[in-house]
């Protein structure tokens, strides 16, 4: 092959915009693999990259894409072979280093995973970051002490990591209650296993109050700002609160009264900069229950062609679930 296939995002006079281009044959450098891509997603930060969001990326031409899974073509690494499957999520792919959507990809090998033997390629893009983010949250609930059948709020559950986070939770025996900003994703939302569907609004508007009433044991929350107070304010004494994401906004406007009054614990979770060594357990153990997950209800696959367009519907926020990305489809 001598050319492949990309999504490629420039800059223009008039702003970005992203095309399907053809991009010579890539060549593997000292310690990089070329990989042939199988599968890729479209995640909110794909979305803001291909909108020329100057926090995710600041160098174009770009191809977006912070997911991929394939074979590698190419390895300057001992450590992989030719032909051997891989995963690549996080670090600097799909930022400012050409990301997954495309039919090839360059990577440092120490970026790359490989693909656990009982984890079906597309089962891995199924999940992703947003997948891997969701398991990091509840994984970092459980070691501070959440005891099965504990209540958990979910904020954001219609987007990538919220639902997986549902799905996830519920399977392994927690009561969730999901957050949401639309009516019809309700029984969508109590067929992945929430318990009970709540408008986003309960969560999502600003309450000056500094406590309120204790609701649930514990908290996933993807978006920030209003809702991420709010959640952190209704946590029964001593639960935690895993903090992930910022759709709604990067502020915390909260005092400190639920940490100190009711020993509330906020708990940070990254998935793009975590050591490989904590990827591959986080990998391993989600390849050991994804068939518990019901993924075949959290997810749909495009074509390449067709995520140029899921680029700018998932910042709408009209995307249901997770993306995939059949790249060869």
């Amino acid at each position: 092959m001598t050319t492949y296939r990309a999504l490629q995002t420039v800059k223009t006079d008039h702003g970005f915009t992203t095309d399907m281009i053809e991009l010579p044959a890539l060549e593997a450098g000292d310690g990089e693999l070329v990989v042939a891509v199988e599968y890729s997603s479209v995640n909110y930060k794909d979305g803001l990259s291909a909108a020329g969001n100057p926090g995710v990326t600041r160098q174009f031409p770009h191809v977006p894409g912070i997911d991929a899974v394939g074979r590698v073509l190419q390895s300057n690494d001992d450590g992989f072979a030719v032909a051997e499957r891989v995963l690549v999520t996080g670090y600097d792919l799909g930022m400012n280093t050409d990301g997954g959507l495309a039919e090839q990809l360059k990577i440092p090998a120490s970026w790359a995973l490989k693909l656990p033997a009982d984890l079906s390629a597309l089962n891995a893009m199924a999940l992703g970051t947003a997948g891997l983010t969701a398991y990091l949250c509840l994984d970092r609930l459980e070691r501070a002490g959440l005891q099965k059948g504990a209540s958990i709020i979910v904020s954001g559950a219609g987007g990538g990591v919220g639902s997986v986070a549902v799905a996830l939770a519920s399977s392994r025996g927690y009561r969730v209650t999901a957050s949401s900003g639309k009516a019809e994703q309700g029984e969508w939302l109590t067929a992945l296993g929430a318990a009970e569907v709540i408008d986003r609004s309960e969560l999502s508007e600003e309450n000056k109050r500094p406590m309120l009433k204790p609701r649930w044991d514990a908290g996933i929350d993807c978006v920030g700002g209003f809702t991420l107070a709010n959640m952190v304010k209704q946590i029964t004494y001593g639960g935690h609160v895993s903090a992930c994401g910022l759709a709604q906004s990067a502020d915390l406007p909260l005092t400190v009264l639920p940490f100190i009054l009711n020993g509330v614990g906020l708990l940070g979770v990254d998935s793009v900069e975590l050591p490989l060594s904590a990827k591959q357990a986080a990998w391993q153990a989600l390849s050991q229950i994804d068939d518990q997950l019901g993924l075949e209800k959290l997810f749909k696959v495009i074509s390449l062609e067709q995520s140029v367009d899921a680029l700018s519907e998932v910042l709408t926020g009209s995307v249901l679930g997770r993306t995939v990305v059949d790249v060869n489809r």
